[in-house]
């Protein structure tokens, strides 16, 4: 089994609908942030060892045939040279839209413990990204804008696919070669769901710097 499709989009970028759409594709099992929750204390020293120039792919992706959200869209660049076979699809959506995301969800309780196992590889692999400035709109949004750029700029067109989860199916379809499902795109993990998945109250965000 390898890998056929890596996301290479942001968390907070629609990567959990992109994930049950690529299932419902046969694009699946697809790995995600879940997956790594999932995985536990193991999983969290994977991605330790990537972000510390040490990766595993063939172990951290057994039994995946795709690949979205954190951690692994820090990689896409390494992923697509190691499985040059496979597309890659960037998710975006608006930047203030996604700023607004990232302060309501994941980037609204500070996780820089390091003695904690996962939240030392959250800093590593997402964290230093934006120079742990997770509050920070200009920094952030400047990453977000960067990252974006660069996809485009070093995947070829013909394998790259820019997306929006409100495109629907038609392009996403006809990018993987699949014909077009009747049933609705799938939409999930909105603010609310991502707190209540959790049996957590939603937070109120944080004041951006």
């Amino acid at each position: 089994m390898s890998l056929s499709v890596i996301g290479a989009g942001f968390g907070r970028t629609g990567t959990m609908s992109l994930k049950l759409a690529l299932e419902q594709l046969g694009f699946g099992p697809c790995y995600h942030m879940v997956e790594v929750f999932k995985g536990g204390p193991d999983a969290f020293g994977w991605w330790e060892d990537a972000a510390d120039g040490r990766p595993d792919w063939p172990r951290i992706f057994a039994g995946y045939y795709s690949t979205v959200d954190w951690p692994s869209a820090t990689f896409y660049a390494e992923l697509a040279e190691a499985y040059p076979d496979a597309k890659v699809i960037l998710t975006r959506r608006d930047p203030e839209s996604w700023f607004r995301s990232t302060q309501a969800t994941i980037f609204a309780q500070d996780i820089t413990n390091p003695e904690n196992p996962f939240e030392r590889m959250v800093t590593k692999v997402v964290g230093r990204l934006f120079d742990l400035r997770m509050h920070d709109k200009a920094r952030l949004l400047e990453v977000y804008e960067r990252h974006n750029a660069e996809v485009q700029r070093r995947i070829p067109a013909d394998r790259l696919l820019v997306y929006e989860l409100s495109e629907g199916w038609a392009p996403l379809c006809a990018f993987l070669g699949v014909p077009v499902p009747e049933t609705p795109m799938p939409k999930v993990n909105t603010t609310e769901e991502f707190w209540t998945s959790r049996g957590l109250p939603v937070p109120e965000p944080a004041t951006p710097s």
